[in-house]
């Protein structure tokens, strides 16, 4: 992966062919993003808005086969990497990715619903098709999902897509300018007090307009899922904790649900309490 960032880095010209070829792939779109990501945080929103133009030109055409995921995602990573460089706080690079998200689900509830019933039509073959393998009593309790909930699954999907790709483009950043600035950055983010509020209300207020806007609601939580993972790993990293345990909380994390309402909720108390700042490093001139 470091080679494919000094790749990009040497100019203009490799930067697009790395983004448009990895754009047009199925597989990759998301590296594509990444390197959008890459140019606009080291070189500027307009640098990066030319790599972003060639890059659209393969994700155009995969909208129009159906697939409108490489276009919603590169236009939401560069949303969000202008809010990195311009303010230097992933707090606010998490709420742009927020409102990637919540702007796709609207566009595709407003322009999109043929795309979305396509969905859910596929999805309703794969049901019926489990059903006559005698597995009635199964998919008889899977309710049919709404188009608003398949809009707000998508766009949660977009939200986190952005995120990721962000974090791969800052780690690139790190890796070749600035040698462990990403590790620094990352266990510092906390969200604030203000902004951890404003999150919550909204995200409640949606989620008491009925089952089909509570996927919409948790894009909302979004960021503090990435605070509450930033926030174990800066707590790991000061009390020296072995990453074996790490890798067991990841485990824990994807599997368990309460384990992610737990992260969720130790990040809102954060907010206000600063965990990190209450616990002293662990090392030799700690004792």
């Amino acid at each position: 992966m470091r080679a494919l960032a000094e790749y990009v880095m040497k100019g203009r010209s490799q930067a697009v062919i790395a983004a448009a070829l990895a754009t047009g792939t199925v597989l990759f779109a998301w590296v594509g993003a990444a390197v959008i990501a890459l140019v606009t945080l080291r070189k500027g929103s307009n640098q990066g808005g030319q790599v972003l133009l060639w890059a659209m030109l393969p994700a155009v055409v995969m909208a129009a086969m159906g697939d409108t995921g490489p276009v919603t995602t590169l236009l939401g990573v560069m949303l969000a990497a202008i809010v990195l460089r311009s303010t230097a706080s992933w707090s606010w690079a998490l709420v742009a990715a927020v409102v990637s998200g919540i702007v796709t689900a609207l566009v595709l509830m407003t322009f999109g619903r043929g795309y979305l019933e396509e969905i859910l039509r596929l999805l309703g073959d794969a049901l019926a098709q489990l059903a006559s393998q005698n597995t009635e009593s199964a998919t008889s309790q899977v309710a049919q999902p709404t188009v608003t909930q398949v809009a707000g699954l998508l766009g949660l999907s977009n939200a986190f897509m952005v995120v990721m790709c962000l974090i791969l483009a800052r780690w690139w950043q790190s890796l070749l300018y600035n040698p462990g600035g990403f590790r620094t950055e990352f266990h510092a983010l906390r969200l604030p007090p203000q902004l951890c509020v404003a999150l919550l209300l909204v995200g409640l207020l949606l989620s008491t307009l009925g089952s089909d806007y509570r996927l919409l609601a948790v894009i909302f939580a979004l960021p503090f899922m990435f605070a509450g993972l930033a926030l174990v790993h800066g707590l790991a990293a000061k009390r020296q904790i072995n990453s074996n345990i790490l890798i067991m909380f990841y485990i824990a994390w994807l599997l368990f649900d309460p384990v992610k309402a737990l992260l969720i909720i130790a990040a809102i108390v954060d907010s206000w309490i600063n965990f990190r700042g209450r616990v002293a490093d662990k090392g030799p001139g700690s004792e």
